[in-house]
């Protein structure tokens, strides 16, 4: 009797290509905002554009027309993207606070000591799976902050040790991360502390907008990348989810910048945390929360409550949401691992490989072929994936790649017997 989980459970959103204009798009990702974030980030000591890798073999194989992978786990010395959304926040909070809102700062001056006086003894505060609460312990180490980060008890000890190694102070919270979310907020509240998180509510929507605008960076980076091989945009993008800031990120920038002609987009969620596809199957439009321990190896996707501004960026642009159960992470690590001969080998962490993961179970198993046509995957496909994270938890990373921690059930693995191709 087959007990295992599905490799992929999803629902269409037809809604999406029904827009021609996207009220959240236009308020969240103007048209300007992205070189505004590009010119930041360029400014950072260390900076430089993370790889785009071509996986050229196992699109072959798969049958489409390209893999192509941004790969974060090369981003400044973070192994993550969430450096960006955290940097970029914390820039305007403290023009914000300097009362320059609508000028320009140079890092240099951001970190000078004349800023600094300005903003007397500010100590930053936010939740994190992770990776976001690093980035955020970096930018306060930059300007000599203070950092609260408020972790949930199931986080590791070597994430937690890497956001301490910049100086914060960590705090585990009885609970999971959306509990963490509310202690953040309370604490920071009780303390005068300034929130930099990447998820909104209400009265608290400017700073996880400026988070989402800061993703923006690599993927300006990665149309830069791609005019190089000849390539305009890519055709489909797989795009991972947590609270949805760095999914709505993806699919508010390619709105913004092609309208209609923009890339078909899926969203990937945990299964054990699918709050967005819960939210896209009820349909009325609105984030709707799911309850539990939300247990998942995808870490920095274990979120049960959907960020309310990136959902209404999701909701007019997302052309298909997923959900993935851990082996399906798992395999996407072991297979950037030990990859084709000639593609390269990438370093991947259980949150960043889940749309690689995806991705070829939807190649290769024919009970997906409705959401093959639903979203036009084919041989000319030129598909996006973004690796968010490198190995991020060393310990967990060798139980997968080493020991095949979270195997493929039986039923679910390769075989020449499978379409094994679009």
């Amino acid at each position: 009797m087959n007990n295992s989980p599905e490799p992929i459970s999803w629902v269409a959103n037809p809604r999406a290509r029904s827009i021609a204009f996207s009220e959240a798009v236009d308020s969240v990702f103007p048209a300007d905002i992205f070189s505004q974030t590009q010119r930041f980030h360029r400014q950072i000591p260390g900076y430089r554009p993370s790889p785009l890798r071509n996986l050229a073999n196992l699109a072959a194989m798969l049958g489409v027309g390209g893999i192509w992978v941004k790969d974060e786990s090369m981003r400044l010395d973070l192994n993550s993207f969430k450096v960006l959304g955290g940097s970029f926040a914390i820039y305007e909070v403290i023009k914000s606070k300097l009362g320059i809102e609508d000028e320009h700062l140079t890092f240099e001056e951001l970190v000078a000591e004349a800023a600094r006086a300005g903003l007397g003894d500010l100590t930053f505060a936010t939740a994190t799976d992770g990776n976001h609460g690093r980035g955020v312990a970096w930018g306060a180490a930059k300007l000599n902050c203070k950092a609260v980060i408020y972790v949930h008890k199931d986080t590791s000890l070597p994430r937690i040790r890497a956001i301490e190694s910049y100086g914060a102070e960590v705090r585990v919270i009885d609970g999971n991360y959306d509990v963490a979310v509310h202690q953040a907020s309370v604490d920071a509240e009780a303390n005068g502390w300034q929130v930099i998180s990447d998820t909104s509510w209400e009265g608290y929507t400017d700073i996880p907008k400026w988070v989402m605008q800061g993703y923006t960076t690599l993927l300006s980076e990665t149309q830069e990348q791609l005019a190089g091989t000849g390539i305009v945009k890519p055709t489909h993008v797989l795009v991972q989810a947590g609270v949805g800031s760095l999914a709505a990120a993806t699919s508010g920038f390619y709105s913004s910048r092609f309208g209609a002609d923009r890339p078909t987009i899926v969203v990937v969620e945990p299964t054990e945390a699918q709050c967005l596809l819960e939210s896209a199957r009820i349909g009325d439009g609105e984030p709707h929360n799911v309850d539990g321990d939300l247990q998942t190896i995808m870490a920095g996707l274990a979120c049960g409550e959907p960020n309310p501004i990136a959902w209404d960026v999701l909701w007019d642009t997302v052309d298909a949401f997923a959900a993935c159960p851990d082996y399906v992470a798992a395999k996407g690590m072991r297979v950037y691992a030990t990859p084709l001969a000639g593609d390269p080998f990438i370093v991947s962490g259980e949150s960043g490989a889940v749309t690689l993961g995806a991705l070829m179970y939807l190649a290769q198993f024919p009970q997906y072929r409705a959401l093959k046509d639903s979203i036009g995957l084919g041989p000319d496909s030129q598909i996006l994936l973004i690796n968010s994270e490198g190995n991020t938890d060393p310990d967990y990373f060798r139980q997968v790649a080493w020991e095949g921690g979270n195997s493929v059930p039986p039923e679910y693995r390769w075989s020449d017997t499978l379409e094994g191709s679009i």
